[in-house]
């Protein structure tokens, strides 16, 4: 099954990394976030990936193309112009890049990419979302499901820190953002049946407007709860998280 990896957006809440990159290409630890989403579903064994590209997109594409180079060690035979690899470690991973468009929204994104996924069940996520949501449980719940389309439904990241206070006005914990108990939004790992493609209309149309709105009016879209790590990358400062996570060691999508 095909992996979609949604990457073409201006990513201009982050515009401190994406006036030279876009926001995929932002680094957690030394890799690419896009790097680490595509790692943890090939955890599971999807290693087909589909990357909806947009805004520069030469920079996702040259990455791609060097990437053997980037990750290996080698030597270079200048006489003879051969390179030699060292320590050589492969993935085993197809990866296509489509340019779908500079302004397309994400629903007319995954449209433009019809013909590469063609008449087969698919996923979707976005390229700024990192989770340790189990793919499996995903797919075998989407599949018993018999809905068109699934989302993860997953509880999102407070906005301010979290004060726990007693009686006396004393502050007995504090957490800086941490993930709420309560509540669920769309954290993206979405299950799409090639009926999908019905449900939207060109490049203009928003994936989680009238899309998820038709689906639900026919009752063709499901919700799978998670209830583990997941955390979006819109500012710097929830880069900073995901980067303390990954430095760790104990970064829960690892």
């Amino acid at each position: 099954m095909k992996v979609v990896i949604l990457a073409g957006g201006f990513g201009t809440r982050i515009s401190e990394y994406t006036t030279r990159i876009p926001k995929p290409m932002v680094e957690i630890g030394d890799r690419p976030i896009l790097w680490h989403i595509m790692n943890w579903y090939a955890k599971f064994g999807y290693n087909d990936f589909v990357i909806a590209l947009g805004y520069k997109a030469p920079v996702v594409k040259e990455y791609f193309l060097n990437y053997y180079a980037l990750n290996n060690d080698f030597t270079v035979d200048l006489a003879k112009g051969d390179i030699e690899y060292v320590n050589k470690k492969p993935r085993d991973w197809k990866v296509t890049l489509v340019d779908t468009g500079l302004n397309t929204m994400t629903g007319g994104r995954i449209k433009r990419l019809q013909e590469v996924i063609g008449d087969n069940q698919f996923m979707v996520t976005y390229g700024d979302g990192l989770s340790n949501v189990n793919i499996d449980s995903l797919v075998k719940f989407h599949n018993e499901s018999g809905k068109v389309a699934t989302l993860s439904a997953v509880h999102p990241t407070a906005r301010f820190g979290e004060l726990d206070i007693d009686d006396t006005s004393t502050v007995k914990s504090f957490k800086e953002k941490p993930q709420l108990e309560t509540g669920r939004i769309n954290g993206g790992f979405f299950v799409f049946n090639p009926e999908i493609f019905d449900f939207i209309e060109g490049d203009d149309t928003i994936l989680e407007r009238a899309p998820m709105e038709k689906l639900v009016a026919s009752d063709n879209l499901t919700a799978y709860k998670h209830d583990g790590f997941w955390q979006s990358m819109d500012t710097v400062r929830e880069r900073e998280i995901l980067e303390e996570y990954w430095n760790s060691g104990n970064a829960p999508w690892k």
